[in-house]
């Protein structure tokens, strides 16, 4: 058995097919077949079931895919480890990232650590926050900007950025006009705008109005935050947006949202996020690093100076 057979099946078994997995192994499909078979032929079992429409696993293959799929990943972390050894400055680094965190953020990290290391390569990929931690807990990104809690208990995540969460409510709304912080549990009725479902910060809407005793009445739902507020500048109703992605107007005649302090004081705290136990390689560490040192965490006895009221965090 060989690596290279190794990843020859798990590239079929993603693909579930011999002409696309051959594509993307670079090899002839009647040589992938051939190998395949061979491979069967000295394990003694079919790992595929193939038939003139599908290509799919057989128990045994399902077994073999998911023991090859780890071995395969040890042997490229393996790798990873000796480059570094060997102090080699190229590499790759596939940086997972929430669009809407990562749009505000990686614009100025990432060009801050290209002039560090230009030799690096980088590859960005965005996904949901239910996606990206099993992307990442699979191996699938090296490190992901994710927000705190972790649902995936197999991921370890390094706090790099904390800010606070808002109200965003439509010019005309009675709260515009209040002038200090607002209480939660003012909201209670009040119709929410809100991300959809499978993202970070719409589970952390729910959370915020749970502890307050109440569930959020959401109207309208989208998949990006630059909609919801603009739902929301257009009176259709209230939600809550995380500092960063707080917008002015270019144009007076554009109604942009009237954003408020809760009087909660709830924060969301974003970190690095790797699978435990994985080898966190120098140009991991690096990353990291850079990201620190492009956004350093706020001086303590300066934040929130002149505010004796109370103070609560959502993470």
């Amino acid at each position: 058995m060989e690596l290279r057979q190794l990843a020859y099946v798990v590239q079929i078994a993603e693909e579930r097919s011999f002409s696309r997995a051959a594509e993307k192994l670079h090899i002839t499909q009647p040589s992938l077949s051939q190998q395949l078979s061979k491979l069967e032929k000295e394990l003694g079992v079919l790992l595929f079931k193939r038939n003139t429409s599908s290509v799919e696993l057989t128990h045994a293959g399902a077994v073999f895919v998911e023991k090859a799929t780890r071995i395969l990943d040890q042997v490229e972390q393996l790798r990873r480890e000796m480059e570094d050894i060997a102090e080699l400055r190229r590499g790759r680094l596939v940086i997972g990232s929430l669009p809407i965190t990562g749009a505000h953020l990686l614009p100025r990290v990432i060009p801050a650590f290209r002039a560090a290391y230009p030799e690096i390569e980088l590859v960005l990929v965005e996904e949901t926050t239910r996606q990206l931690e099993k992307l990442t807990a699979e191996g699938g990104t090296d490190v992901s900007l994710l927000t705190l809690p972790l649902t995936e208990p197999t991921l370890v995540g390094e706090p790099v950025y904390e800010e606070d969460i808002l109200l965003a409510v439509p010019a005309g709304h009675p709260l515009a006009a209040a002038g200090k912080p607002v209480p939660l549990a003012a909201l209670k009725g009040e119709p929410f705008v809100t991300l959809k479902k499978g993202q970070g910060f719409r589970a952390m809407v729910h959370e915020l109005c749970q502890s307050a005793g109440f569930s959020p009445n959401v109207v309208f739902e989208s998949a990006n935050i630059e909609t919801v507020q603009s739902l929301i500048a257009a009176g259709m109703g209230i939600g809550f947006v995380p500092r960063m992605v707080i917008r002015q107007a270019p144009d007076p005649a554009e109604p942009v949202p009237v954003y408020l302090p809760l009087a909660e004081r709830p924060t969301r705290t974003l970190v690095i996020a790797y699978r435990k136990g994985r080898y966190l390689s120098k140009a991991a560490e690096a990353f990291i690093r850079t990201f620190r040192s492009v956004f350093p965490p706020p001086d303590p006895s300066r934040e929130h100076a002149g505010d004796h009221g109370t103070s609560s965090s959502v993470r």
